[in-house]
């Protein structure tokens, strides 16, 4: 998979070649290139931004450097096929919230390639121009502000190529963790079994697979409905067993008409 991020702080982008994701660069599996925004600049004073049109705070990333840097991506080749439009990830706390489920669909692509913005944003104009080119996709990490894109694309960059094969040694690992099925993650212990006066749940020791993989199940319930009631609104309650029912209406939550109800705590 090729992944280029356009930034002007490159060495922001250092942690990429650490841990799974510096490995899987070092195996071939991630091409990861990052550009410097300001190489693409035309002064002296190698300038990216000017003060807004209209007025206002702050400042406004120009839009010809932009152009000029990723105009070069749009045609190059990658394993996907030169046909394919790179798709442009541009963080913005204004783009649709970034997920578990997006991941994976960006996972499937040839070419990702991230807009890393400063300041008040990106020219709008260059983002329209990105759209003649580019599969043009704006994400937020969620509804708060951060200085710049290089955070949420390091977060965005490790959660895509993480699912890549042959990034995680253990895939199964990718198939029991939060989100993959839309609940929360189970709670885990290791060794020793008692700790601090502190003991592991009696059916993690017994063996008996069958009883744990109910156990953790519940689990998972209990802990989305506690942490993330949201996510609960997507389960399908017709495929619910009794189990999963019993430690919903444990959570608080009852079946109502095919539905998953938050039940009134005053039992009204």
């Amino acid at each position: 998979m090729r992944i280029d991020v356009v930034t002007i702080f490159p060495e922001y982008l250092a942690a990429l070649e650490l841990s799974l994701i510096g490995k899987a660069r070092q195996d071939g599996l991630l091409d990861v290139r990052v550009h410097d925004l300001r190489e693409y600049t035309t002064d002296r004073h190698r300038t990216v931004d000017d003060t807004p049109y209209g007025g206002g705070a702050g400042m406004v990333m120009k839009p010809e450097p932009w152009a000029l840097a990723l105009q070069p991506l749009v045609a190059e080749p990658v394993a996907a096929g030169p046909t394919v439009r790179p798709t442009l990830v541009v963080p913005s706390p204004a783009g649709e919230v970034f997920t578990q489920a997006m991941a994976h669909e960006f996972a499937s692509l040839g070419h990702l390639v991230f807009a890393c913005g400063r300041y008040e944003g990106i020219d709008e104009r260059a983002i329209e121009w990105a759209g003649e080119h580019f599969e043009v996709r704006p994400v937020s990490l969620g509804d708060y502000v951060l200085n710049g894109g290089e955070v949420a694309v390091l977060a965005m960059v490790e959660a895509v190529g993480r699912l890549i094969p042959g990034v995680v040694g253990n895939p199964e690992s990718l198939v029991e963790e939060s989100h993959a099925d839309g609940l929360l993650e189970y709670p885990v212990f290791t060794k020793p079994s008692s700790w601090r006066g502190r003991d592991i749940p009696e059916v993690l020791l017994s063996g008996n697979h069958a009883k744990i993989a109910q156990f953790r199940r519940a689990e998972q319930f209990r802990r989305t409905a506690v942490r993330r009631p949201d996510l609960l609104a997507s389960v399908d309650a017709a495929g619910l067993t009794a189990t999963d029912r019993a430690a919903l209406s444990e959570a608080g939550f009852d079946v109502v008409d095919g539905l998953l109800v938050r039940r009134d705590p005053a039992g009204s």
